[in-house]
C-alpha cells in the first residue's frame, strides 16, 4: 500500500467511528429529553 492509501484508510476509520459516537450521544440526549418530558407530565 502506498502512504496515500494508508492515510485514506485511517481517515475513513476515524470518520466512521466518529459517526457512531455522535449517534450514541444523540440517542442519550433523546432518552434524557424523554425522561424530562415524563417528569414534567407528572
Amino acid at each position: 500500500m502506498t502512504k496515500f492509501a494508508i492515510a485514506i484508510a485511517l481517515i475513513s476509520t476515524f470518520v466512521l467511528s466518529g459517526c457512531n459516537t455522535v449517534k450514541g450521544v444523540g440517542q442519550d440526549v433523546q432518552r434524557a429529553g424523554g425522561a424530562l418530558e415524563r417528569a414534567a407530565d407528572k
